[in-house]
């Protein structure tokens, strides 16, 4: 019998330009994956969903030459549903195919997100690439032209903080709210610290302190005061029997990297989240797996409860300021990179 929860696959088919430092999927290798990989990959869940959406990108959306006939045969491929659009778009594109944007307005596009770490130097080195600033802006006022809201998101970090004031000046200065208004649209600038995975782990350094947070940028975090310092975290937590719950409810959503590695979306795309893999593993197995979310970190999850983990990784005396979720999943990783280590 059919799985009756939808199942959302997202490819990892194309790569991606940047390296961005705060991807909290991790560095992969930019590598093209084979011809028909999509068709087969589709088909193998076949026999076992009702619904399936698919998803040939998984960093940068779009990033392929055939963008218009990507998208076709995305919808193509989805099985019982046809996917979405996001409030995303590739700004590397936008810069290099003056077609593209009439491409987002023809799919319904109304409004895309470009991701900020401060001012150029600052941008272009979290970003990866030299001149990515300066192709965010040009994007931004190609989105004005036609007609889509640009929202502005920034990472913020102990070094930037100071930056990011300024980068909300320029959107005033822009004068971004009256212009999205002119054609029924709106601008939005919004601040946080984001995750603790992925290449985001390893800024923890400089993670920010909530007492840091500039005055002028409270009214823009994103759940500010769902944000906390991790000495109250510690001490609302140290003696918590529970467990941290990674789960699917109404959709599963997997992962493939170019590798043909599956992965849930709890987090990062490291081996100890690996579930299989689509050349080496039975379909058979890795659909057990997934639908009964059965796999080596799971499992631990399920073994070591919430005060555990804070006993041995939290620090009382941090005010880097997280939300809960993340960082118990800050916490867990952790867990699982010294475990895993051990074994090998």
């Amino acid at each position: 019998m059919k799985q009756t929860t939808p199942l959302t696959i997202c490819m990892d088919m194309f790569g991606c330009p940047n390296r961005c430092l705060h991807c909290w999927l991790g560095h992969m290798p930019n590598r093209q994956m084979e011809a028909g990989a999509d068709e087969w990959i589709v088909g193998l869940f076949k026999p076992y969903f009702e619904e399936i959406e698919f998803y040939s990108w998984l960093r940068e959306p779009d990033f392929c030459a055939d963008y218009r006939e990507r998208w076709e045969r995305d919808k193509r491929l989805s099985v019982n549903c046809e996917p979405e659009r996001f409030e995303l778009a590739s700004f590397w594109r936008l810069v290099r195919d003056p077609e593209y944007v009439r491409f987002l307005k023809e799919v319904g596009v109304r409004c895309v997100q470009l991701t900020f770490f401060g001012l150029e130097e600052t941008t272009d080195r979290f970003i990866g690439r030299k001149g990515a600033f300066r192709e965010l802006m040009q994007a931004n006022e190609l989105l004005l032209e036609n007609g889509i809201s640009p929202r502005w998101q920034a990472f913020i970090y102990e070094e930037n903080r100071g930056e990011l004031v300024e980068l909300l000046r320029l959107s005033e200065k822009l004068e971004l709210d009256r212009r999205c208004a002119e054609f029924g649209g709106s601008f939005k600038f919004f601040i946080h610290a984001g995750s603790c995975d992925g290449e985001n782990r390893k800024l923890y350094p400089i993670r920010i302190e909530k007492g840091h947070i500039p005055e002028e940028l409270v009214p823009y975090f994103w759940r500010y005061d769902e944000n906390l310092p991790e000495s109250r975290l510690c001490a609302e937590l140290r003696d918590d029997p529970s467990h941290v719950v990674f789960h699917n409810e109404d959709r599963i959503v997997l992962y493939v990297s170019n590798e043909y590695d599956l992965f849930f979306n709890f987090t990062h795309m490291r081996p100890e989240w690996r579930i299989g893999n689509l050349k080496t593993d039975p379909i058979e197995a890795l659909v057990r797996r997934v639908t009964e979310e059965d796999t080596e970190a799971l499992r631990e999850a399920s073994r070591i409860t919430v005060g555990e983990l804070v006993e041995r990784y939290g620090d009382p005396l941090s005010e880097k300021v997280f939300e809960k979720e993340d960082y118990l999943g800050y916490l867990f990783n952790t867990h699982l990179e010294r475990l895993f280590a051990e074994k090998r």
